[in-house]
């Protein structure tokens, strides 16, 4: 089993989030790979709904910090992460804006793309954060067949 990650960084936020900034935090002389994942709103139409008009996050933050903690500490069992940054964007996310950043420092490249495809695949999977399409003519929320959180 290997170390966990020596240095983690995990955000929820309501601001633009920033891939550069989690790069850096990343970046290391023992590095030699750094996996990135940029996870933005695309555009789209639906004939019923009209065009994306942007999507909207909804989290229970302290949950989600913690679950987002536990999936890092998961992923370094599995991989000799030097450090990770998990940042998550709530509230409105407009088209061509990032939703998550996912950066992660190994020694070798294998490892960081094996690691970062694991968080945000997990992530994704169990951390209690909801979305909410919102188009011109109706809103609809992803993964859940009831309305969501304050509808």
């Amino acid at each position: 089993m290997n170390a966990p990650a020596t240095d983690v960084s995990l955000l929820l936020t309501d601001h633009p989030l920033d891939a550069a900034a989690a790069v850096a935090y990343v970046s290391r002389p023992d590095a030699g790979g750094i996996a990135l994942f940029l996870g933005t709103t695309r555009r789209e139409s639906h004939p019923q709904c009209g065009e994306l008009l942007h999507l909207e996050y909804h989290a229970y933050p302290e949950m989600a910090e913690k679950e987002m903690g536990r999936l890092v500490a998961l992923a370094a069992a599995q991989w000799p992460l030097l450090a990770a940054a998990l940042h998550h964007r709530v509230g409105e996310v407009k088209v061509g804006e990032a939703s998550v950043v996912i950066a992660v420092a190994t020694g070798h490249r294998a490892d960081a793309f094996a690691a970062c495809r694991y968080l945000i695949d997990e992530l994704k999977k169990s951390v209690p954060i909801w979305k909410k399409e919102q188009y011109e003519r109706s809103a609809k929320w992803q993964g859940l067949d009831t309305p969501g959180p304050g509808e």
